[in-house]
């Protein structure tokens, strides 16, 4: 429903209530945060802490980093989670001065490297196999701590066929207590994805946390359908908030289209003060840079829309 004010403005009925509770409270509908951006905070009751990173999978696959950094300063891009494999080649096999040399480049550019987001994964039946993965995510902390980042993303990928999945995540949850304790000596952290047939389910995320149990091992939201029960994601990050550290975002689209409730995520993540990054994770790759700038600027604009709800 909407109305007219005195001076013939078209509000919403929802805009009309907001500003009725304002009035009534004293507590304003917005305010301007230190990039200049308008947060509403009518509904959380709590400012938005969190700002926007980037995954370089997929939108950023084919970009190196040059190329990469210079489009996060135009669109206002605040960190990056490099993933591996990708262009930009911030890899385990970096030499120190190359290392040295692509922390300037963050630095320089004024975007965080958040972390580097790697495929280890700990559920294969196989004990080599298990330590193998182990010893590729030692690599990526000592990596993330030689250019200053927070973090390395691994995922659990799902539950061999045949394996009791009760044990398959208490083998999951063991390997990341040896990867946390790497991380803690770095000084970074372990963010396991939200990832894989069955192991994504939110319950047994948590049961893998469960099984870990170390400081320095958290989630990564991966904002994924399995998420969504009755059109909310309430229940599921209840689950997961204990253990949140990062959070993966993808097509905002799918608020509008009822497949995926953004605004009630970001509304979540006020409430507990998430001070981190909301990190682009869309699949489409953009070889043309100003094609995939122009669709960031996009992503972004939304994103403040969705986040100010």
């Amino acid at each position: 429903m909407r109305t007219r004010d005195s001076a013939g403005h078209l509000w919403r009925r929802r805009e009309l209530l907001q500003a009725g509770l304002a009035l009534a409270t004293g507590v304003p509908l917005s305010r301007v945060n230190a990039a200049g951006e308008k947060i509403n905070t009518a509904l959380s009751g709590k400012p938005r802490r969190f700002r926007l990173g980037l995954v370089t999978y997929n939108v950023a696959k084919d970009w190196d980093l040059p190329t990469l950094l210079k489009v996060c300063q135009e669109v206002g891009i605040a960190a990056v989670e490099c993933r591996t494999t990708h262009k930009h080649g911030v890899e385990p096999h970096l030499t120190p001065a190359e290392r040295r040399e692509v922390k300037k480049r963050f630095a320089d550019a004024g975007v965080v490297f958040w972390g580097c987001g790697t495929v280890c994964e700990f559920h294969a039946p196989d004990p080599a196999v298990v330590q193998k993965n182990i010893d590729e995510c030692k690599r990526f902390v000592e990596l993330v701590h030689d250019l200053g980042g927070k973090g390395v993303k691994v995922r659990p990928n799902g539950v061999p066929k045949g394996v009791d999945p009760a044990r398959t995540f208490e083998q999951i949850g063991k390997a990341l207590v040896v990867c946390g304790r790497a991380a803690a000596e770095a000084g970074v952290e372990i963010w396991l994805e939200v990832h894989g047939a069955v192991t994504q389910i939110p319950k047994n995320i948590r049961t893998i946390m469960e099984h870990c149990g170390h400081p320095a091992v958290g989630v990564c939201w991966n904002s994924n359908p399995t998420d969504v029960v009755n059109g909310s994601v309430a229940a599921a990050f209840e689950l997961l908030k204990p253990y949140l550290k990062s959070c993966h975002i993808n097509d905002l689209e799918n608020d509008a289209r009822g497949t995926y409730p953004y605004r009630e995520l970001f509304r979540l993540l006020r409430q507990v003060d998430y001070d981190r990054f909301t990190l682009c994770e869309v699949g489409r790759a953009y070889p043309d840079v100003a094609e995939g700038t122009a669709f960031l600027k996009r992503y972004k604009q939304l994103w403040q829309r969705l986040t100010e709800d």
